[in-house]
This record gives structure tokens, C-alpha cells and sequence, in this order.
């Protein structure tokens, strides 16, 4: 939700083209999401279409206007922490956790992996 609030006033949105016309930010954050969220054959473009009910070509767009949106927003939005802020995160998680130089974690998703990665694999 906090995705979309962000984007969900741009220009990008209301200047989509076609038979279907204007398409909320909503469902062009879904259909990226969805397709971020997938592996493997679930992430083909027909598929996602169909359980959405948008054509492959439509999938296309969304994610690629989508994309955009949220591209426009990462200078405001995502920041390297300062030095300061670098020494007092990871003093935070080595008290915590024991790692040492570390400024973040991942929450535990899991990123499936098709092959294993060359180096440390």
C-alpha cells in the first residue's frame, strides 16, 4: 500500500493508452509485485495475464510504467545510511547477532536460487 501511495498520482498513470484506457497504480504495483514474487514458469507473462485477467502484452507495460514510477521517487526514497548512521547499525547488529560490518538484513524471505551460485555455491 505504501508502494502505491507514492506513485499513485503520477502522470504515468493517467496517460495510459488503448482499448482499456486508464488503469489505477494499484494494479500496475500488483502485477510487478506478482511477478517479482514469482519463479520460474509462474513468472511468464502469459500466465500472469491470465490470473489477472490482462493480456501478456499488458502485463509488459504495467511492470515496465510501474518500474518508472518507482524509479522516479529513489533519490527521496532510498538513501546509503551516513557514516554515522553505518557505525551505529552495525554496532546494533553485531551486539545482536555477532556479524561484524554488517548495516542490513534481509527479513528472511527466500530467494530461490535456479542454479547455484558460482562463487560460494
Amino acid at each position: 500500500m505504501q508502494l502505491n501511495s507514492l506513485v499513485e498520482n503520477d502522470q504515468e498513470f493517467s496517460n495510459v493508452s488503448g482499448k482499456l484506457g486508464k488503469r489505477s497504480s494499484m494494479l500496475h504495483m500488483m502485477v510487478l509485485l506478482k511477478f517479482l514474487g514469482s519463479y520460474g514458469n509462474e513468472a511468464a507473462l502469459q500466465k500472469l495475464g491470465l490470473m489477472l485477467g490482462i493480456s501478456k502484452g499488458a502485463v509488459n507495460d504495467y511492470m515496465r510504467q510501474a518500474c518508472n514510477e518507482i524509479l522516479k521517487h529513489c533519490e527521496q526514497e532510498i538513501k546509503w545510511p551516513s557514516i554515522e548512521e553505518r557505525r551505529n547499525i552495525s554496532g546494533r547488529i553485531r551486539k545482536a547477532h555477532g556479524f561484524v560490518n554488517c548495516i542490513g538484513l534481509i527479513d528472511g524471505t527466500l530467494f530461490p536460487l535456479a542454479l547455484a551460485p558460482t562463487v560460494n555455491g
